[in-house]
């Protein structure tokens, strides 16, 4: 099938989904992530608890919605179908090789920039006095993140859903620029890991992927 336009998901896959991705997220952020309207994800999450697709959890001062073994098979049915019915599946395919790829160089660069190996040590924590190291990491993730906008704006293309990554993948770093190290691979905000984390999770689950499962097997 030809793609001529994006294809922007159903409200319902959005707010799913969106609860896949995030791994755990309340209302709000589950609003936000889906680009669906905080009464419409709150009607959708309730009726999603309802058919046991989600169920609300808290742990550690924090609390949100998390997907349920049956809210991940039916996701997935959703995304097959979306994918069959827009004919993107060659795009995300092509898209998630790629992707593959930058994954070992992100990688690297999130574990230099947690340590930085010293004599005798190759696990030394990285206390950030060296701006020279630093800066070649985020030398790094600064031209990731040029290859994730080819890459993101490709994907959101055929499906609306995979576009904002690369946005949110740059602020973060803009951050990290600006001194917070938090936003290169905090956790609690959406870091630069977080994010590309989230776009990880969305490839796989898009195509059905097992996290960690090796290439002949897919």
């Amino acid at each position: 099938m030809l793609i001529t336009m994006t294809h922007a998901s159903a409200p319902d896959l959005s707010v799913l989904h969106a609860v896949r991705v995030a791994g755990v997220a309340d209302d709000a952020a589950v609003s936000d992530r889906a680009g669906v309207d905080l009464e419409t994800a709150a009607e959708l999450l309730l009726d999603f608890e309802a058919y046991g697709w989600v169920t609300h959890v808290e742990f550690a001062g924090t609390s949100g919605w998390t997907l349920t073994d049956r809210g991940r098979v039916q996701d997935s049915r959703k995304l097959g179908e979306e994918l069959d019915q827009t004919g993107a599946r060659a795009t995300v395919e092509q898209a998630h090789k790629q992707f593959e790829i930058l994954n070992g160089r992100l990688v690297r660069a999130c574990t230099d920039w947690q340590l930085r190996p010293a004599e005798g040590d190759r696990l030394t924590s990285n206390d950030h006095s060296d701006p020279q190291w630093d800066g070649r990491v985020l030398d790094e993730l600064t031209t990731i993140g040029a290859a994730l906008t080819g890459l993101t704006g490709v994907l959101a293309g055929a499906l609306a859903r995979f576009d904002g990554y690369a946005d949110r993948f740059d602020a973060a770093l803009t951050r990290a620029r600006a001194g917070d190290g938090r936003w290169v691979t905090g956790v609690g905000v959406a870091s630069c890991h977080a994010v590309w984390m989230e776009l990880h999770e969305d490839l796989l689950s898009t195509l059905g992927i097992a996290r960690g499962a090796a290439p002949e097997s897919r």
